[in-house]
């Protein structure tokens, strides 16, 4: 699903590569965790998933898609394939949450009963059926980290990318997001989730991918 094939980054201007040979290939429906100190270049990794940033050596595969030498009209359409789940929510504060969750789907040209229906069952998934009226900030922090998840999944992606989901919420809430990724997988989602939460990663049987300086010096189970 997921592949790395000795990639290395360079930052423009930089000096020296913010990763290093990486490799790794995660599976269909596999969990990882991706850890690491602070600037260990896990943002830099999911920017090379996502196609923000291009690697400067080696191959990314994903879903069959060479992303090394995706043209620039193509990512759109990958990016659909993916979901991606950010530590500070970054929803629309003055739309609600129907419409938070209908925003990729509306960017996508959906018509609005097929919106509706895929909200809904996205909704449904996180359990905030009934608060599609209302607005983020009145929602509790895990209900808004829900949404986001929502909005991620609502499109039923192959892999889902999650930046510290669980940062901003405590061990109780944590937990419960984690239960949201496990049936994500049963279903065959691909999710790699990159975290400072040793405490929750220890808790959980799931491979953990660590980062130090760009390297990667740690795929275990």
């Amino acid at each position: 699903m997921l592949k790395f094939d000795n990639v290395s980054m360079r930052y423009p201007g930089g000096v020296g590569d913010v990763l290093k040979n990486v490799s790794f290939h995660l599976e269909k429906g596999e969990i990882a965790f991706l850890t690491g100190h602070s600037g260990a270049g896990k943002s830099s990794l999911f920017k090379l998933v996502s196609m923000i940033e291009n690697g400067n050596r080696g191959q990314i595969t994903f879903n069959n898609h060479n992303l090394s030498r995706v043209r620039s009209r193509q990512i759109a359409a990958i990016r659909r394939e993916m979901g991606l789940i950010f530590q500070d929510y970054k929803l629309l504060n003055d739309r609600t949450v129907f419409d938070n969750v209908a925003l990729p789907l509306i960017i996508m040209g959906y018509g609005y009963k097929e919106i509706s229906g895929l909200v809904r069952a996205a909704l449904s998934k996180v359990s905030l059926l009934g608060k599609e009226k209302k607005l983020p900030l009145t929602l509790s922090g895990g209900e808004q980290q829900r949404v986001g998840i929502a909005r991620a999944i609502v499109n039923k992606p192959k892999l889902i990318l999650a930046d510290e989901p669980t940062g901003n919420l405590d061990p109780e809430l944590s937990a419960e997001i984690m239960i949201l990724f496990e049936q994500f997988k049963q279903v065959g989602v691909t999710v790699l989730i990159a975290s400072h939460d040793i405490s929750l990663i220890s808790k959980l049987n799931h491979r953990v991918l660590k980062l130090d300086h760009g390297q990667l010096i740690t795929d275990s189970e």
